[in-house]
């Protein structure tokens, strides 16, 4: 996986391993903006996506002898930003939701095929993302990993730490919270506390 129309930093990031502090300012302004939108969407505030981005560029910096040039910069900085993004939901929780105990009350039967999706193109930014804010951090995380970053479903279980085969059932349930979300734009999504 790596971030679409974002060529690969390959030299870049050889010169920052190497201690380079001109190159780490390539690889900052190459990727920051990608970064900090994937963290908008993942976190509930502005203000918590600009602390998470420099976070993750500081986490990464201090990392960069660990990444591997075998594998994409794009996917391994995605990854770290995941992490990040879902231990800051986690530690803001303090305590793990509930939310995959109800997971047998919720209808789970597919939405009309593209009913999503029609939805998502008729809503403009503002309103998907304030969708995405009502959603539980689990439904809303599992989004942006899916959608936004196109991550597999072994990677989401990996970030989310749950079982592979519960992730259709998290997205599934996801797609529904935000299906309602944008339906019903003033009201919480199913199960939504805020």
């Amino acid at each position: 996986m790596s971030a679409p129309g974002i060529r690969e930093p390959a030299e870049a990031v050889q010169r920052a391993q190497a201690g380079d502090a001109e190159a780490w300012g390539e690889i900052y302004r190459q990727f920051a903006p990608a970064i900090f939108r994937f963290c908008r969407r993942a976190l509930p505030t502005r203000e918590d996506a600009e602390d998470a981005t420099t976070e993750i560029f500081m986490k990464v910096r201090g990392k960069i002898g660990l990444y591997d040039p075998s594998r994409s910069f794009s996917a391994w900085l995605y990854k770290v930003s995941a992490n990040h993004c879902w231990d800051m939901l986690r530690r803001r929780k303090g305590r793990q939701d509930k939310e995959t105990e109800d997971v047998a009350e919720l209808p789970l039967a597919h939405p009309e095929p593209g009913q999503l999706e029609r939805l998502i193109e008729q809503s403009t930014s503002e309103q998907v993302r304030g969708a995405l804010e009502r959603l539980q951090p689990r439904a809303r995380m599992a989004l942006v990993l899916r959608y936004y970053s196109e991550m597999s479903y072994e990677e989401i279980a990996e970030t989310l730490k749950v079982r592979r085969a519960f992730v259709g059932v998290v997205l599934l349930r996801a797609r529904h919270e935000l299906r309602q979300a944008l339906e019903r734009p003033g009201e919480l999504a199913a199960g939504g506390t805020r």
